[in-house]
Parts: structure tokens; sequence; C-alpha cells
């Protein structure tokens, strides 16, 4: 039983490690061909946004909304894939045979 416990204290442990990790991880989302881009980390926080210059003389304030609903929906999407990539590598190494790992 005390294995038990002392595994789930590793697992954790390893959890913490990597959500700390993924902070450095940065993933992008663009859209409009790249006029776009979307920094985020691999904890789904926005590092930067680039929005080309061009995008800015256009009087269309709602296309410019939808690209940057596009790219920040595209990079947070790649953020979740590396997150959940990640965790579930750590889930193999604790929990092998673990429904998920």
């Amino acid at each position: 039983m005390f294995d038990m416990f002392s595994k789930l204290g590793d697992v954790k442990k390893k959890i913490d490690e990597i959500k700390q990790r993924l902070d450095f991880i940065t993933v992008e989302g663009d859209s409009g061909n790249g006029a776009v881009k979307v920094i985020v980390t691999a904890n789904r926080k926005v590092k930067s946004i680039f929005i080309n210059d061009e995008l800015l003389k256009i009087d269309s304030k709602e296309e410019l909304q939808e690209l940057l609903e596009i790219a920040l929906n595209r990079a947070l999407e790649n953020a979740e894939n590396v997150s959940e990539t990640e965790m579930k590598a750590a889930g193999k190494d604790f929990l092998p045979g673990f429904p998920g790992f």
C-alpha cells in the first residue's frame, strides 16, 4: 500500500515538472497565409501576436477579428496536442497499462 502512495507522489511530482516545462514550449497558429500569427505556450498562455501591416490598412474590422480567432484557435489546439502528448508520455512511465496511456 505504501508503494502505491509513493508511486502516486512520484506521478504528481512528474506532472508538476511537465507543467513547468510546458511554459517553455511554444507553438504557433496562423491564418490568412501567415498574415496573422499567434504564439502560445504549451500551457496555453499567449506569448505574442503578429499582424501583417497590410491587414491594418483594410477597413474590415470583422476580417481581422476572424483571422485572429482562427490563428488563436489553431495555436491553442497545437498547445493542447503538445500538452496531451507530454502528459501521456509521463503516464506511461508511472502507470503502464492504465487506460488512456
